[in-house]
């Protein structure tokens, strides 16, 4: 069965919820992963879908509003749909989950869910006993962004020569680390890394979100260059002096006018005085 990617969309009451399908290279796994936000979204820490055994990871359910009665569940091919109890993780909070050590049988979709069965984006993670992993983001990228994909090998060689792919295709052979500058809709795929001569990482689906673009996309005052920032100070500074003087001169002058009238009657008067 050849790869098959895509967004899908689905109505559940008053809110929609998309999904993105993805079915493996080898045809024998599919996994549905929502990552669409509705009423509240789930974090992730660090900020990545693929894991070692034995790392941490926290989740947390986050609500513009309030994020009581919203809790982390998750389904695993091994424990089904569960929420987050002393079996898996650890609540601090009642909208965040930790897991101290996460193993292969973690490996699942996880979400946030309220107690009327409200359901926010899901996460798929991925932990592998493997020695190679790509640290990409959970999460959707704002278009218009700058994203980092690392490659990360255990126990690896100095100077290790290591190969990116997209969709199967290699894109980029080099050092742990590839940089996507001004993300597009066209970076949206499947990437995967592999170390020159030993093993890879599993594949994780680039989500771009193209609703939002990053504000990094946008000029900011950083940057500005510096003279154009330097003449702004400048203006600002000077205008108010600007100002004064002329309000100052404008006061001056009428007064000098006030001044110059009594004179020319009082001269006249005397002219009067004389041609009488």
């Amino acid at each position: 069965m050849s790869p098959a990617w895509g967004v899908w969309f689905c109505q559940t009451g008053s809110s929609e919820l998309s999904v993105s399908l993805s079915i493996s290279s080898q045809g024998h796994t599919m996994q549905l992963t929502p990552f669409c936000l509705t009423l509240a979204c789930l974090r992730i820490s660090p900020d990545t879908s693929q894991f070692y055994r034995y790392s941490s990871v926290s989740l947390s359910c986050v609500h513009h509003s309030n994020t009581s009665g919203w809790k982390v569940k998750r389904n695993t091919s091994e424990g089904g749909v569960t929420m987050c109890s002393s079996s898996w993780g650890a609540t601090s909070s009642g909208s965040t989950c930790t897991i101290g050590n996460v193993y292969s049988l973690d490996s699942g979709t996880y979400w946030c869910e309220s107690t009327d069965g409200q359901q926010s984006n899901g996460i798929h993670v991925n932990v592998t006993d493997g020695s190679v992993i790509l640290e990409s983001p959970a999460l959707p990228v704002a278009m218009g962004a700058t994203l980092i994909l690392r490659c990360r090998a255990q126990g690896h060689p100095p100077n290790s020569l290591f190969h990116f792919y997209k969709d199967g295709r290699l894109i980029s052979s080099g050092s742990s680390e590839m940089t996507i500058y001004n993300v597009s809709k066209s970076d949206e795929g499947l990437y995967k890394c592999r170390l020159s001569g030993g093993n890879e990482s599993p594949s994780s689906w680039l989500n771009v979100d193209a609703s939002h673009p990053s504000s990094t996309s946008q000029p900011s005052a950083a940057s500005c260059p510096r003279s154009v920032l330097r003449l702004m100070c400048h203006l600002l500074v000077g205008i108010p002096y600007l100002l004064s003087t002329i309000l100052l001169a404008l006061i001056y002058r009428d007064r000098k006018r006030a001044r110059t009238v009594p004179d020319r009657r009082s001269s006249n008067d005397v002219i009067m005085e004389i041609v009488a």
